[in-house]
């Protein structure tokens, strides 16, 4: 495998802080909220963030591909790719709750490298390189030590599909309940529920449909935290939509015999 070329490790921090300003000057004023097809909603922060993002990409790595949420086709078949969400949680930025992310990855040959996740209302940046372990802030984040869900809080989501996903989603909830679990949670902002399970606060964080943006960043350092992630049948995820469970490790079998 490829090593990150040092550029790219020295600037993915700035890349995300560049998107997280341009979020911030809508963020409880006029974000020119609307509603794409899919029920999913876009703002005038979402295409702000990208082109701050999109535009410092091309001017010091202008070979390489990018995928964004809002507007820019990438491939995973491309050999160097940026993968971002310009502002995860929108739904929550809309309403003028302040959790919500920007994520850039940088992927190379189907492989995750690089990754920072912003908030930029709390300043937390997570970070991780491969084999370089993951960060929040310079702190070194480690999973929970959890062996059982029985010790774990649980988080996910829900897909804007409110039919058989939803159903499906609910029904897994009920049955993670019956483990005693200490509780399932839902924010709204999957880069930075995958820094949650990173970070120790979830024993497991599972969702129904996930874009590669949405978890292209945090994937790489639920990893490097010492965590797992894959699809419900616990196979390897690739740039592409799919489910998506991450754990401390310890709950993956647990989590995949309740997700079935």
């Amino acid at each position: 495998m490829t090593s990150v070329p040092d550029a790219r490790l020295d600037q993915i921090a700035e890349i995300a802080h560049a998107g997280g300003r341009a979020v911030m000057r809508f963020f409880r004023g006029d974000a020119g909220v609307t509603s794409k097809g899919d029920g999913s909603l876009v703002s005038k922060a979402d295409l702000a963030s990208e082109e701050a993002i999109v535009g410092m990409i091309r001017s010091v790595f202008p070979e390489d591909a990018i995928l964004s949420e809002e507007s820019l086709a990438g491939t995973d078949a491309s050999e160097r790719l940026w993968i971002v969400d310009p502002l995860d949680g929108t739904n929550n930025f809309a309403h003028g709750l302040g959790h919500f992310a920007v994520s850039v990855a940088y992927w190379e040959n189907g492989v995750p490298l690089h990754a920072a996740v912003l908030n930029p209302v709390s300043n937390e940046l997570f970070t991780a390189t491969r084999g370089g372990g993951a960060f929040c802030n310079g702190r070194r984040l480690r999973v929970s030590a959890a062996q059982t869900l029985r010790e774990s809080l649980v988080a996910t989501g829900f897909y804007y599909d409110r039919g058989e996903s939803m159903r499906r989603t609910l029904a897994q909830i009920e049955s993670l309940f019956s483990t005693g679990v200490h509780g399932v949670r839902r924010f709204g902002a999957a880069a930075l529920d995958l820094c949650g399970v990173a970070a120790g606060c979830y024993g497991a964080f599972f969702e129904h449909h996930l874009s590669p943006w949405d978890f292209a960043a945090g994937c790489l350092i639920v990893e490097e935290a010492g965590g797992r992630v894959t699809d419900y049948s616990g196979a390897l995820l690739c740039p592409e939509p799919s489910t998506v469970l991450a754990t401390n490790g310890a709950l993956h079998a647990q989590m995949i015999e309740r997700l079935a």
